[in-house]
């Protein structure tokens, strides 16, 4: 849901006076939109603006007094009641504490970072229900507890974003406690919307299943289950996708008044199933006609099925539920959020009907909502709380991210200082250290081996996303410009984002929920049947667990197989060198050594540092030497070929570039191509294992011998190959 429910946020919004906005977000725009005043802002020291801060915006704007004026419901430096520290601002209501402030400077970009802080505050205030914090730049708003809050992006905010900060935060609406009522409104109305619409979801797959069963009687009744729980994913979809705008506006009703159309008025019938299989088809392929057009999502969930693509459904059925779920405001009123409770209350329901299915008992003396209980229990389906959901990847996955980011050395305050105030090499060390980073949270693994309708793998992706965020605000804050956030979340499904469950529907509804959140328009699906899979995690013996049996590293072979990586000791050599392995192999007449210029050695040594920091290769030791270099690489046997001509390939074109013998932009075979494998056969010097045992290549000492320049082995510490 956010802080608010958006169809209340939007009902309060519309109640405001527009004349007054208008007044106050001039007043507001001609401070904090200056450009002038923004730099200056972000040159301040913390202590320098705190109070300049509350003024600006608290006072001239949202309507406080600052003490030590008359009457004053502002102040600096709140102490707590039983200690001595101090918040740095506070909202006051006849004399007890109702907001806390907590204020940095723009270097401290992650506001997640003073999180605890200010709520620490906030629990020495009894009265208090408010937390507020900033760098100066952005701005954080809490109601009562940190499962959910609003920002504020003070720099660059809209008139509409400055209506619902009005709405937080002036002096009027705070002291009456508008914020709290409209939370608990929006409380209220997500718990009136979920229950309404999981009981016409509900209705509507009761409805749609003993429609099947009846016109489908060949078919067996548990897959007819299935499939209409599949087809109502897909009736989800389409609903979600036309309200945000992914597809053409009101899909299913114009699907729906077609068909009316043809049926009354050219006496052209055709079963209203047909029409929705062929826009299922659209979604699947794509189609681009004169009136509209619809992307090929894909995703495997508009895929031909042999099924669907051949039952019967009755009109009736399908026209009164897709018309009553068509009054639904699925991007206002009915978010991701919204859904995911009504797959989680689905899945006790959809377990029930399975079992009388099947045939097996049912206490009938138990209300239903206690049978659905005990079956849960009996086949371990539980459903945590987001705020549970949101503790556990904070406490996990973010100690996780939190850990890196130290081992890296990455500093908010060092990326605020800007590119201006470091030296060039600095900034590309620090540009690296993000890169790095990046390849590091792309390459983490995220599993729930008990996925249910995906929530814990929702709140996951929502956190990566985030992580992703704050290293292209570093970005920004380092190397200028505008912030641009990157596409991220279709690699963090398909390479981060793993899920197991005994259930086979909820699988598919993890997938969707997946899908909703992360639906893009113009963008295909991703394809989660290798990321999200139905078996039992706990048992890989098909004797005990049957079809259930889940054998993990044949299902995620990425994920479990086992590398037969090997230490190698690399030597390569420049042309006609006297350690070059071809002049012996070949008798080639000696010619002039081609030595390296300490500037060359430096390009070679950026460039493989580059390879080695984007590729996450694992480098034990380096050392280059005139006219050869020791590398000691950890890989497997047969990545060892094209790691090694890739390094070669681009520190060549990067000398040549740099030494004005290659223009850049262009490609030569003679300085950038051409590097075969190494081999005694293509003249290169063979690799072999590092080993001690007789007959494999002895490592050569990596010393100071008179001509080399030694450099130390790459270091996570260090960030950087130091020369």
């Amino acid at each position: 849901m956010g802080l608010f429910q958006k169809s209340v946020e939007k009902k309060y919004v519309k109640e405001l006076d527009a004349n007054l906005i208008d007044v106050k977000y001039k007043a507001f725009q001609s401070y904090f939109g200056n450009s002038e005043i923004q730099d200056n802002i972000r040159n301040a020291k913390e202590e320098q603006f705190q109070e300049g801060f509350l003024r600006e915006l608290f006072v001239s704007v949202l309507g406080y007094t600052l003490n030590p004026q008359p009457n004053f419901n502002l102040t600096t430096e709140l102490k707590n009641i039983a200690n001595s520290k101090k918040a740095d601002g506070a909202i006051l209501k006849e004399s007890d504490a109702i907001g806390v402030i907590e204020l940095k400077s723009t270097n401290t970009t992650d506001l997640d970072s003073i999180e605890s802080q200010a709520f620490g505050y906030k629990n020495h205030h009894p009265k208090c229900v408010y937390v507020i914090t900033s760098n100066f730049e952005k701005l954080r708003f809490y109601i009562q507890n940190a499962v959910d809050h609003i920002d504020f992006d003070l720099f660059n905010l809209t008139r509409e974003q400055f209506s619902l900060m009005w709405i937080c935060l002036a002096k009027d609406n705070l002291m009456n406690g508008l914020p709290l009522k409209i939370k608990e409104s929006s409380v209220l109305q997500e718990e009136n919307i979920t229950k309404k619409l999981y009981s016409d979801y509900a209705a509507f797959r009761e409805d749609v299943f003993r429609n099947l069963v009846s016109k489908n009687p060949q078919t067996d009744k548990l897959l007819l289950f299935n499939k209409t729980q599949k087809l109502l994913d897909r009736f989800l979809f389409i609903f979600f996708a036309e309200d945000r705008l992914l597809l053409p506006p009101n899909s299913i009703s114009e699907i729906v008044k077609q068909w009316t159309a043809l049926k009354e008025e050219l006496d052209e019938y055709v079963p209203l199933y047909d029409r929705f299989k062929k826009y299922f088809g659209y979604m699947n392929t794509g189609y681009k006609g004169k009136k509209y057009e619809i992307y090929a999502y894909n995703g495997g969930l508009f895929a031909p099925d042999e099924v669907l693509d051949n039952i019967v459904v009755d009109d009736d059925i399908l026209y009164k539920h897709t018309q009553k779920l068509s009054q639904y405001d699925f991007e206002t009123d009915v978010d991701v959020n919204i859904l995911g409770h009504i797959f989680e209350h689905s899945l006790s329901e959809i377990e029930s009907v399975q079992a009388e299915i099947k045939g097996e008992k049912v206490d009938n003396q138990k209300t239903l909502p206690e049978r659905q209980i005990g079956k849960r229990k009996k086949d371990g389906i539980f459903y945590t709380p987001e705020y549970i959901t949101k503790y556990i990847v904070e406490h996990t996955i973010g100690k996780l991210c939190k850990e890196k980011r130290t081992e890296l050395g990455i500093v908010d305050e060092v990326y605020g200082k800007g590119r201006k105030s470091q030296k060039k090499d600095t900034v590309k060390i620090l540009d690296d250290k993000l890169n790095s980073y990046r390849n590091w949270l792309l390459n983490l693994s995220i599993l729930d081996p008990a996925c249910g309708s995906g929530a814990f793998l929702n709140q996951a992706l929502d956190f990566l996303i985030t992580e992703h965020h704050k290293i292209d605000n570093l970005r920004t804050q380092l190397l200028g410009g505008d912030i641009v956030f990157s596409d991220i979340s279709t690699d963090i499904l398909e390479k981060n984002i793993f899920g197991v469950d005994l259930n086979e529907e909820s699988t598919e509804i993890a997938k969707l929920s997946l899908w909703l959140r992360t639906a893009q328009k113009g963008r295909k699906l991703n394809k989660l049947n290798n990321n999200i899979k139905c078996g039992n995690s706990l048992i890989d013996d098909p004797k005990v667990a049957h079809e259930k049996a889940f054998d993990w590293h044949k299902e995620f072979p990425n994920l479990f197989e086992e590398k037969n990586k090997k230490a190698w000791h690399i030597t390569t050599a420049t042309h006609n060198s006297r350690y070059s392995q071809r002049m012996f192999d070949n008798h080639v007449k000696w010619g002039k050594p081609v030595w390296l210029t300490e500037r060359e050695e430096v390009i070679v040594t950026e460039v493989i540092f580059e390879i080695v920091e984007k590729d996450n290769l694992n480098i034990l030791a380096y050392n280059i030497c005139g006219d050869h270099i020791h590398i000691l690489l950890v890989c497997e046997e047969e990545e060892v070929p094209s790691i090694v001509g890739k390094m070669k390939a681009m520190s060549s074109r990067a000398c040549n570039i740099e030494m004005g013998r290659t223009i850049p932009g262009t490609t030569s075979d003679v300085t950038t191509r051409g590097h075969a494998p190494l081999s005694s056969k293509s003249g290169e010097i063979p690799v072999a294992p590092l080993s001690s045992e007789s007959g494999k290549i002895p490592v050569a000492p990596l010393s100071s011998e008179s001509g080399e320049i030694p450099v130390a082995p790459l270091s996570s510490e260090s960030g950087k190959i130091p020369v």
